[in-house]
């Protein structure tokens, strides 16, 4: 991301924002794009923390000084703010310090819309500061595009991945159009902003897509060479028929109809008597009875959330949460129990990557108790709580959540814990494909 300086912001915060901005670096092998800290795209008007054209979208950060620096904040967009459990007053009917920067972002997004792309979504991020070690949005809001930090290089990059991106990165031209119209002075050459991310490859290829499909004629004798390209396409463009294939594949028998309803039977006979020699090694325990969620498997439930569509895979409710969770936090609710909890598993398929994505959502007893259990979850080795969907053998292929990229919110007494895993490979907890299905997946529903 290149860093371009126009005029100094009246918030404290915005020096914070200068600095995560630069420490994303020149090129987009983090974020790419071009950053405009100090813009002023409204006359009359304060300038911004800056304006961020990225390849995919474009971010309006304003900043919001707090009257002092706070451990813990819960900072829901249309409530009451809270700084380590102390409401954050202010004059007048405002509920929270960040009312008149939202506003002010809309009025900013309503300036540039005309000069963004059309696919280009207009994010708003605000910062905050003077320094906030753990910021609590509420699901739905994070469903949207608005997501409220304290800037690092961490939490842009955390919060770029987990918004809707288009569906193409806007060309070198589009991108220096809508620079020109707020930095006319800058002088970004076409390599530069190529360096950046911005690209034409993506966007000539969709183009070039349509075309493809008045192809086939095979009537022409002499089309013997152009008809294996029009092949591959067609079975590329079907995602969906190879996972079902799976199932056939263990019976050698072609004819498909007939042999599935004994393979069926089996299975479900199969799925009695491990549900019954549960319920007698266990002493009647009520745990097993969220493990028939496999109709999930045959009937997919499918919603989206900020732009990526979930496909339920498993879904269920417990009365006690001890037994699925491993590590310190096993040893916590083994201790202090839970009112209750529901967990779901979902496949999504972001950027051409298919991922799996395990949520769980763990209800206390008191705000207070949720808090600490979440402080706990939110430290590196603590241990998680399993996926519902590898319990019961729902995945074509158990995901490794070795490497799963993990968010986390909270609601008054309830924790959502998410992981994010490839099915195909290795996961990284830093990677932006995966950090932007868990954060989508914290507005996911699971029932």
């Amino acid at each position: 991301m290149r860093l371009v300086r126009l005029e100094r912001q009246p918030s404290r915060v915005a020096e914070d924002v200068r600095a995560a901005l630069a420490a994303l670096g020149r090129g987009d092998d983090f974020a790419g794009g071009i950053a405009l800290a100090g813009a002023r795209p409204l006359p009359g008007r304060p300038p911004v923390e800056a304006i961020v054209v990225l390849p995919r979208a474009v971010l309006v950060v304003i900043g919001v000084d707090l009257p002092d620096p706070a451990i813990r904040l819960d900072a829901p967009l249309t409530g009451q703010w809270k700084a380590d459990g102390w409401p954050l007053v202010a004059d007048g009917e405002v509920v929270n310090p960040a009312t008149e920067a939202l506003a002010f972002a809309d009025a900013v997004a309503e300036r540039l819309r005309p000069d963004v792309p059309e696919h280009l979504p207009i994010a708003t991020i605000i910062a905050v500061g003077p320094f906030v070690e753990e910021i609590e949005q509420p699901p739905a809001d994070l469903a949207g595009n608005v997501r409220v930090l304290f800037p690092t290089q961490n939490s842009l990059l955390a919060a770029i991945a987990s918004l809707t991106p288009a569906p193409w990165p806007c060309t070198p031209a589009q991108a220096r159009a809508l620079i020109d119209t707020l930095a006319p002075d800058t002088d970004l050459t076409g390599d530069a902003l190529a360096a950046e991310g911005f690209t034409v490859t993506e966007e000539s290829a969709t183009v070039k897509l349509p075309p493809v499909k008045p192809r086939p004629r095979r009537t022409r004798p002499a089309g013997p060479a152009a008809v294996p390209p029009v092949v591959p396409p067609a079975e590329v463009t079907m995602p969906v028929p190879r996972v079902t294939a799976a199932a056939p594949v263990r019976t050698p028998p072609p004819p498909g109809p007939v042999p599935w309803r004994p393979v069926g039977a089996i299975a479900v006979a199969l799925v009695l008597v491990v549900v019954v020699l549960v319920l007698v090694t266990t002493g009647g325990d009520d745990e097993p009875v969220t493990a028939p969620t496999t109709t999930t498997a045959v009937t997919p439930v499918r919603q989206a959330v900020a732009g990526i569509e979930f496909t339920k895979r498993a879904s269920g409710t417990e009365r006690t949460c001890a037994a699925r969770a491993y590590g310190d936090l096993q040893a916590r609710l083994q201790a202090g129990g839970c009112a209750g909890m529901e967990r779901g598993s979902f496949e999504a398929t972001v950027d051409g990557r298919v991922v799996a994505v395990s949520v769980a959502v763990l209800t206390f007893g008191s705000d207070e108790q949720a808090a600490a259990f979440k402080q706990l979850a939110d430290t590196p080795g603590s241990g998680g709580i399993t996926d519902l969907a590898t319990e019961t053998h729902q995945w074509p292929r158990e995901p490794d959540t070795a490497g799963a990229a993990y968010q986390s919110a909270i609601s008054g007494a309830a924790v959502r814990l998410v992981l994010a895993a490839y099915l195909d490979g290795q996961s990284s907890p830093e990677d932006p494909v995966l950090l932007r299905a868990a954060g989508a997946a914290l507005g996911v529903r699971i029932s």
